[in-house]
């Protein structure tokens, strides 16, 4: 088995199992490529990323260029002679950096490709309703999520699974199916498998804050995965009384309740239910406008909603 010199390119915490398990199993991690350094906070302090926290730890080199085309930066990137490159969670990449390395340049993605090809697949699976996703990992090419797949594994979605729930087993799994993935082309043990593309495919566009507003003219069961599928972030949204309030949990009433799509009923201490189109929606946990994410019993406890 050759030790391959790899060079791995992530930025948020989806990737750091990824990279760690590389660690762990003596991967020989050449460099790391991730997002430049951003102010966070209220002091707008400048923040680094947590794959880049990981690899200062490990005394391992980190690149962070803010064009990615730039000449010095391809310069350095080439200076590193890797074999192979590990993409997991990180921007779209030109051509001339997927194509350096001899054995390629392989994706992790948090879907069973070509379902749910984009920027949101965890949350576009539980949206709608799936009850199975997965893992995947894919050499690139030059349109986004189409290269050859080299290896899947499938997860299940529970009925109250939530994008954090989720998150976190696919982010597991798909460590485990990088660090397999870098030992196949190691040992030169894989065939690769064209993308299905006689189905028909599901997109994961990016989200956001505009299109996570609640519809209540929908069936329950959709507006009951449309708000697991955007918890903990971004977060569904709805307005009662002309206060925004962020919904996290929810559960489905099999009632009607005689309200119209989008009326409430509350008894002011203990419950919030909202009309669906069909049934009512109980508010377990949600964020006022104004407030921290609470219970609603806690919220109601010493405010009114009426």
């Amino acid at each position: 088995m050759q030790n391959l010199k790899v060079i791995f390119m992530g930025t948020p915490e989806f990737a750091v199992a990824s990279l760690e398990i590389l660690i762990h199993n003596k991967v020989d991690v050449v460099a790391v490529i991730t997002a430049p350094d951003k102010p966070k906070g209220r002091g707008r302090k400048l923040g680094t990323s947590p794959v880049k926290d990981v690899a200062v730890a490990y005394s391992i080199p980190v690149l962070q260029p803010t064009n990615l085309k730039s000449p010095i930066f391809i310069e350095e990137l080439e200076s590193y002679q890797a074999d192979l490159q590990i993409v997991v969670a990180f921007r779209m990449l030109p051509a001339i950096v997927w194509d350096m390395p001899k054995r390629g340049t392989f994706n992790l993605h948090a879907s069973l490709l070509p379902q749910y090809r984009g920027a949101a697949p965890i949350n576009w699976a539980i949206i709608n309703g799936e009850k199975e996703t997965g893992v995947t990992t894919f050499f690139l090419k030059q349109e986004i999520d189409t290269g050859n797949i080299i290896f899947q594994e499938k997860e299940p979605i529970h009925i109250n699974d939530n994008v954090g729930s989720l998150y976190e087993r696919l982010m597991q799994k798909g460590a485990l199916l990088v660090l397999k993935t870098v030992q196949s082309i190691e040992d030169e043990d894989y065939t690769v498998t064209k993308q299905n593309l006689e189905a028909e495919i599901k997109h994961a566009p990016k989200i956001f804050k505009e299109t996570c507003e609640i519809n209540w003219q929908q069936p329950a069961k959709k507006v009951y995965d449309f708000i697991r599928g955007l918890s903990p972030y971004p977060a569904a949204w709805t307005v009662i009384k002309d206060k925004t309030y962020k919904i996290y949990q929810t559960e489905v009433i099999d009632r009607n309740g005689n309200l119209k799509p989008g009326e409430f009923e509350t008894d002011e201490k203990t419950y919030l239910h909202i009309k669906s189109e069909d049934k009512l929606i109980n508010i377990i946990e949600f964020q006022p406008q104004g407030k921290k994410r609470m219970k609603v019993g806690d919220f109601l406890r010493g405010n009114k909603i009426n």
